[in-house]
């Protein structure tokens, strides 16, 4: 089992998983690209973003 680090994300009754493993920066959503669900260029760069 790789080592990761994780977060959790609450608002309302919603809540948001992540977990991040090292690799080659690659970032996926779902096991698809990030452009897939944030096809506007503002939004790649706030993702990218720390």
């Amino acid at each position: 089992m790789s080592d990761f680090n994780y977060g959790t994300g609450r608002r309302k009754n919603s809540v948001s998983r992540t977990r991040m493993y090292a690799g080659s920066g690659q970032i996926l959503v779902n096991d698809r690209p990030f452009e897939d669900y944030f096809p506007r260029k503002a939004l790649h760069i706030m993702v990218q973003q720390p």
